[in-house]
C-alpha cells in the first residue's frame, strides 16, 4: 500500500495570516505557543514573527505569566495589526458625526475635531520640542502618523520638506466629512509651527495625501 504524501506546507503569507489570527484570538503569545498553534518549528515561527515585526503588525513585550514567575517574551498586535481585522469603527464614527451635525449644526463637527487637535498638540509638544530643526519635527510627526497606520514617509527636495501619507485609516469618514481633512491639515501646521499645504488627497480619489511643509522656496 502506497504511503500518503505529507500535505504541502502552507504558503508563507497564509501562515503569517494564521499567526496574526492566533494572536488576535488568544492574546499575547510566546514563539513556542505560536509554533505549536501553526504546527511549525519554533525557528520557522520566529522568522514569520520577524517579518511581521518589520511590517509593524506585531510587537514583542516582556511579561510575567499570571503576574508571577520568570519574565517571558510574548508577541501582541500593534494598532496597525489590529487594523488588519474588520472593524465597524468607521460606520460608528460617521453615525456619531451625523448626529452631532444634526443636533448642533454644521460647525459643531469642526469644533469637536478642533478640541481633539488641542489634546493631540499637547502630547506632541512633549515628545517633539518646538526648538528642534524643522526636518526633525517633520520626522517626529511622520513617526507618530505611522504608529496610527498612515504609512507615511518624509523627503526633502532642495530646502523644501514634504511628507506623504500612503494610507488613510479614516478614509471612509473623510469621504463623507471633509471637516476631518480640514482639521487634519490645521493640526499638522500647528504641530510643525509652519504653514502646511495639501497637494493631493485620497478622499478625492487620488493615490495618497501629499503635504508641502512651509512656504514654497524660491
Amino acid at each position: 500500500m502506497t504511503a500518503l504524501a505529507a500535505p504541502p506546507p502552507a504558503p508563507p503569507e497564509r501562515t503569517k495570516t494564521r499567526l496574526l489570527e492566533l494572536v488576535k484570538r488568544h492574546g499575547p503569545q510566546t514563539a513556542q505557543d505560536l509554533a505549536q498553534g501553526l504546527e511549525v518549528s519554533v525557528p520557522a515561527a520566529r522568522r514569520h514573527l520577524c517579518d511581521l515585526q518589520e511590517q509593524g503588525l506585531i510587537e514583542a513585550r516582556t511579561e510575567r505569566p499570571g503576574g508571577r514567575g520568570r519574565p517571558q517574551h510574548v508577541f501582541v498586535l500593534t494598532e496597525r495589526g489590529e487594523a488588519a481585522f474588520p472593524k465597524t469603527y468607521s460606520s460608528l464614527c460617521v453615525d456619531v458625526l451625523r448626529h452631532i451635525e444634526g443636533l448642533f449644526g454644521e460647525g459643531a463637527v469642526l469644533k469637536v475635531l478642533d478640541a481633539r487637535n488641542n489634546e493631540i498638540i499637547s502630547h506632541f509638544e512633549q515628545d517633539v520640542p518646538a526648538n528642534l530643526p524643522l526636518g526633525e519635527r517633520v520626522q517626529g510627526l511622520v513617526n507618530r502618523l505611522n504608529r496610527h497606520g498612515f504609512d507615511a514617509v518624509v523627503h526633502q527636495e532642495g530646502e523644501q520638506w514634504y511628507f506623504t501619507q500612503r494610507n488613510c485609516p479614516n478614509l471612509t469618514v473623510a469621504r463623507q466629512y471633509a471637516q476631518l481633512c480640514t482639521a487634519e491639515k490645521t493640526l499638522y501646521a500647528a504641530l510643525l509651527g509652519v504653514p502646511v499645504e495639501r497637494e493631493t488627497r485620497m478622499a478625492c480619489g487620488q493615490g495618497n495625501c501629499r503635504y508641502r511643509v512651509g512656504p514654497p522656496t524660491s
